[in-house]
């Protein structure tokens, strides 16, 4: 009979890390397309207090809202970049979500009224996007 328990016991721990080691894998493959973005915002010199204002108060609500999750918001602490630089990092499903998600956004009337801020008074005079997948060796992925 204990012979019974410790067989059953250890057909439970065998299922249950079975079980974990392929939920891990399914973990591993579903997130396999996800792809970060460096954004890097180049500001009339002088704006990035403005820029950041405005991604504080509007962008950054509606980056969330188009499921454009941001990692984090950065500002370079050393001039000359310090005066006109203003970075952020998104995580993407996938490259293809991406493009879904900024579609989404772009055609949002609230992306359009930024827009006319923009216009009105002109705070970026370029931007850098590049896509990122992570190394296998990289912490966040």
């Amino acid at each position: 009979m204990t012979l019974n328990r410790f067989t059953a016991s250890g057909i439970a721990v065998i299922a249950f890390a079975a079980g974990s080691f392929f939920t891990r894998v399914q973990t591993i493959r579903a997130d396999s397309n996800r792809v970060f973005e460096l954004r890097i915002y180049h500001t009339v010199p002088g704006k990035v207090p403005a820029l950041t204002t405005r991604f504080r108060d509007i962008a950054s609500k509606l980056l969330a809202k188009h499921e454009l999750k941001a990692v984090g918001y950065w500002i370079p602490q050393d001039a000359p970049a310090s005066d006109n630089t203003f970075i952020y990092i998104l995580a993407h499903p996938s490259r293809e979500g991406a493009k879904s998600n900024w579609a989404a956004m772009f055609a949002d009337p609230a992306f359009q009224e930024m827009g006319k801020m923009e216009q009105t008074e002109k705070l970026v005079e370029k931007v850098d996007s590049i896509y990122m997948s992570p190394t296998d060796f990289s912490p966040m992925k």
